[in-house]
């Protein structure tokens, strides 16, 4: 007998905690099982569902309440401008939305639960295949309507792919602090609840000591971020704390600098802890690929290899298979993970799957003879510069690793890119550095200082908003 999908889990789990919240209190796998019924017998089948997310146990009850009802649920961040929320409504018209009881209600109140609230819209269902289960924006928290359609098939294929290579078991406790609303957040949820284990589900962010206070009180045993978050751990010398219970630290949603990469490698392996660096997309549900812990210092700046189940090829500018090692060219990967495709305006819902398992990535990267990937940039992160080829991305690289403590992004346009930067380095200093590294004339570089990188919940640069300066 097959085993269940992770929203439906056995009855063994039953007397296992399923989450600890921030104000201590523990939910069984039973309470939660029961919570989660009592939603999903109000939501009818196949109709559209918006997910006003915190990270609360009421905002996961919504969530695993629509997969078992099958009514198909779009996550949002609960702090969406109300601006943008309305033009979501205005696109979606969804016919319920579950949200927490502070919010205004619009529409029909059916149920009152989890210190969340189920509203009835009105709305009819839109058209939907059977096999779409869920809805997320393409980066977490901003208000595009462009949203990628995953299956449940895509949902248990990744979750059991990373339960496989991160080897996670019952006895894990995984601080669930990323915003659920994001694919890198919900894998977390997912793989987890898959085995029973217990979710440390908290609104703090570790900037805050709270978070920190909740992580050594609960005894978490794994911390998960992107590489903005490990810029922030590092500048509060993380690798000096105290924290016995913490085994492993994975990382995904960007290249992380390799000075970093270096130095939490190094600090796992002195510690005899695990250190993942990961590679992914909503595209794809979640992950697609991952470097051992074993070669993380070997292999530093690597993303590396593809996760079970999927793999990885690399194509030239005419689209053929680049089979040779140590040359690059775009990243294309296949898998039960890849999603259906996009929707950007309600009829698409009812769209077969475009992406047929394949995912073409816009990633450039090279293969090395061991099979490892390296991430070089964005293929549309790459400008001309007086007739040479620049990656965005690597100047981005290249600053964090020459100046301490800088916060930095860079964009532009042909024969012209613009930095900007914070901290105490004066833009004629970074303007410097950049052309005597890159060897360009200084009108190619225009250096400008700023407050702060503008970035979204996920902790990626908005570079859409640094432009509009």
């Amino acid at each position: 007998m097959s085993k269940p999908p992770f929203w439906h889990w056995p009855s063994e789990f039953n007397h296992r905690a399923a989450v600890i919240d921030d104000d201590g209190q523990q939910v069984s796998y039973l309470q939660l099982s029961d919570l989660v019924d009592r939603l999903a017998a109000c939501l009818s089948p196949r109709t559209l569902l918006f997910c006003l997310c915190e990270n609360t146990p009421g905002a996961l009850v919504g969530y695993l309440a629509s997969l078992r009802a099958g009514a198909v649920p779009l996550m949002l961040d609960n702090a969406l401008d109300a601006t943008l929320a309305r033009d979501l409504f205005a696109v979606w018209r969804p016919g319920y939305v579950w949200q927490p009881e502070s919010r205004a209600v619009v529409g029909e109140v059916v149920l009152r639960h989890a210190g969340y609230v189920l509203v009835e819209t009105g709305e009819q269902a839109p058209e939907m295949p059977d096999e779409l289960g869920l809805l997320m924006t393409t980066s977490g928290s901003t208000g595009s309507p462009k949203l990628v359609r995953q299956t449940y098939r895509n949902l248990q294929a990744n979750c059991d792919s990373i339960v496989d290579y991160l080897d996670i078991t019952v006895h894990e406790r995984p601080v669930a602090y990323l915003p659920m609303n994001y694919v890198f957040g919900l894998s977390i949820i997912n793989s987890h609840l898959a085995v029973g284990a217990t979710l440390l589900l908290t609104k703090a962010s570790p900037l805050q000591s709270p978070f920190w206070q909740f992580v050594k009180t609960h005894q978490a045993t794994s911390l998960s971020g992107v590489p903005y978050t490990f810029e922030m751990l590092n500048k509060l010398r993380f690798m000096r704390m105290a924290l016995p219970h913490l085994t492993t630290l994975t990382q995904a949603g960007g290249k992380l600098a390799p000075v970093l990469q270096d130095a939490f490698a190094h600090w796992a392996q002195q510690e005899n802890k695990r250190f993942f660096v990961m590679y992914g997309a909503c595209e794809a549900t979640s992950r697609m690929g991952f470097l051992p812990p074993d070669l993380c210092i070997e292999k530093n700046g690597a993303m590396g290899q593809a996760i079970p189940g999927g793999c990885f090829e690399l194509l030239d500018a005419q689209g053929e298979v680049i089979t040779q090692n140590d040359v690059v060219g775009e990243l294309v990967y296949y898998g039960d993970n890849v999603s259906l495709g996009y929707a950007i305006c309600r009829e698409d819902l009812a769209r077969g799957d475009d992406n047929q398992g394949r995912l073409v990535t816009g990633d450039m990267a090279s293969r090395d003879t061991m099979g490892i990937y390296t991430i070089v940039g964005r293929k549309k992160r790459f400008l001309k510069v007086f007739g040479n080829r620049v990656g965005l991305d690597d100047i981005e690289h290249r600053l964090k690793a020459s100046f301490a403590g800088i916060e930095c992004a860079v964009g532009g346009e042909d024969d012209h890119i613009r930095v900007w930067v914070t901290g105490a380095y004066s833009p004629v200093e970074i303007k410097q550095f950049l052309t005597g590294t890159f060897q360009f004339h200084h009108s190619a570089f225009d250096v400008r200082q700023i407050d702060t990188i503008p970035k979204n919940a996920s902790g990626k640069t908005l570079y859409a908003q640094l432009e509009a300066l």
